[in-house]
């Protein structure tokens, strides 16, 4: 999609950005996406109030098949997958010993192969560490982005746009509520925390449906085609810039960027989404039974909006976040928002009252209690 008419690539405005593919993934064929099409504030609108097309081909794709897949993921991740069914996905996290979230992956189960999809930068070290794990288990975890893409239509009218490639009926995420602190054991449902719906594409690959709209997993050969005919049918291409915004909005956080290395699940509303309270021993359980049970992680994620009056650009990924000259978080993602102005997703210590008069470097910033 780098070379649709407008197109202007994430790497070419910032040489650091993390939205750019792996040097492994570069050099096997796989392009730079765009950040925006020329008009980024349209692209948000888009997104926010209709449907349009995000290529996010720089994530990174492990494909995992093996007869002893779901119950090895099972056993390695936050998630429960032991009964995850075909054609169903869901979200897990790795976490270290202490709790804190080394890696974040969506999930796709197609009946033959577990599919992960993650953040571009992080795929090495997800399979590094499942190929770690093996040992004697029927599996073969492997890194399959350089065959496979993913792209996104994001927005309220993705299902009807998913139409155009034969695809209808995707249900909406199915969410099981997360029990209050100190819950009885077998209160929770054996099953993943959120299902996602998934169905086949007739090029190969699969539609999941998610929180922002519709994933699709496509062969690289394919990707031009599906695009073409989305297009065709009058879907609009958006970039990642609104992408982004829309995700800040929607106060989801993106591992390395709004996390650190000692952020624990509980702190970046993860629990819902990626982990099983009541599923059993895994790396990092302990921490994460001990956080819920109290119910006061130490952090939490918040949405800044910032003055925007002292600059115009967004703070960096990591910029302090001060009260009275104190540092009690940083900040994550910033982005412009077509109606909200600068956001940014921040994580901050919890004793961080509603109403207190941040700092986000020489830029005043206020917490949305909503």
């Amino acid at each position: 999609m780098i070379d649709i008419a407008g197109a202007v690539a994430a790497e070419a405005i910032d040489e650091e950005t993390r939205d750019q593919p792996e040097p492994a993934h570069r050099a096997a064929g796989v392009g730079p996406v765009a950040a925006h099409y020329g008009d980024p504030m349209r692209e948000q609108r888009t997104l926010a109030t209709g449907v349009g097309l995000v290529d996010r081909s720089h994530r990174g794709v492990i494909a995992v098949p093996g007869e002893e897949r779901m119950t090895w993921l099972h056993t390695l991740t936050s998630q429960h997958l032991a009964a995850l069914r075909p054609w169903q996905g869901t979200e897990l996290l790795v976490l270290s010993p202490h709790g804190h979230v080394e890696q974040h992956a969506m999930v796709a189960e197609d009946g033959e192969t577990t599919w992960l999809d993650t953040e571009p930068g992080m795929t090495g070290g997800l399979l590094s560490y499942l190929e770690k794990m093996r040992f004697f288990s029927r599996v073969d975890p492997r890194d399959a982005t350089a065959d496979h893409a993913l792209l996104s239509l994001v927005g309220p009218e993705a299902t009807g746009a998913l139409d155009t490639l034969g695809v209808t009926g995707l249900a909406e995420p199915d969410v099981v509520a997360v029990p209050g602190p100190k819950f009885r054991s077998g209160e929770l449902p054996s099953r993943p925390s959120v299902v996602y719906d998934v169905k086949p594409l007739a090029v190969g690959g699969w539609a999941r449906r998610v929180a922002l709209g519709i994933d699709l997993l496509v062969p690289r050969p394919a990707m031009a085609g599906v695009v073409d005919e989305l297009r065709g049918a009058g879907v609009p291409v958006a970039g990642l810039w609104a992408y982004e915004a829309v995700r800040v909005a929607a106060r989801q956080a993106r591992a390395g960027v709004d996390t650190d290395h000692r952020t624990i699940p509980a702190e970046v509303g993860l629990i819902g989404s990626a982990v099983h309270l009541d599923k059993g021993c895994y790396r990092g359980q302990e921490t994460v039974a001990r956080v819920h049970n109290l119910g006061k992680p130490p952090r939490r994620l918040a949405l800044l909006h910032l003055d925007g009056v002292t600059t115009d650009q967004p703070p960096a990924a990591g910029t302090p976040v001060t009260l009275d000259g104190r540092t009690v978080g940083f900040v994550g993602t910033a982005v412009h928002h077509f109606e909200l102005g600068q956001i940014a997703l921040a994580v901050v210590k919890r004793n961080v009252a509603d109403d207190a008069r941040l700092m986000v470097g020489e830029t005043a910033a206020a917490i949305d209690p909503a």
